[in-house]
């Protein structure tokens, strides 16, 4: 079994999401990036778009304006000003 990422998406008014994913694509306000198992840390700011959350080959859509996004041994934090599910 390949390994998961954990990955947390917060916004000021709860928590969207939270759990083992395999890969989780986002906005950088440096460029759009994925995040994988294992990845090397680093930390970003956010730009407006989507983060897309790869699971068990489904694909889950987050709309995000702004904020942050952690990357750590641990995995992946996303603390956005504002996010929802995309409809």
């Amino acid at each position: 079994m390949a390994d998961k990422l954990h990955f947390s998406l917060v916004s000021p008014e709860r928590e969207l999401f939270a759990g083992l994913v395999d890969q989780v694509d986002a906005p950088g306000s440096e460029g759009d990036f994925g995040v994988l198992a294992n990845h090397a840390p680093f930390m970003t700011a956010l730009k407006e778009g989507q983060v897309r959350v790869h699971h068990d080959g489904k694909v889950t859509v987050y709309d995000v304006r702004g904020g942050f996004a952690d990357v750590t041994p641990e995995g992946l934090t996303i603390l956005a000003e504002h996010a929802s599910e995309a409809a």
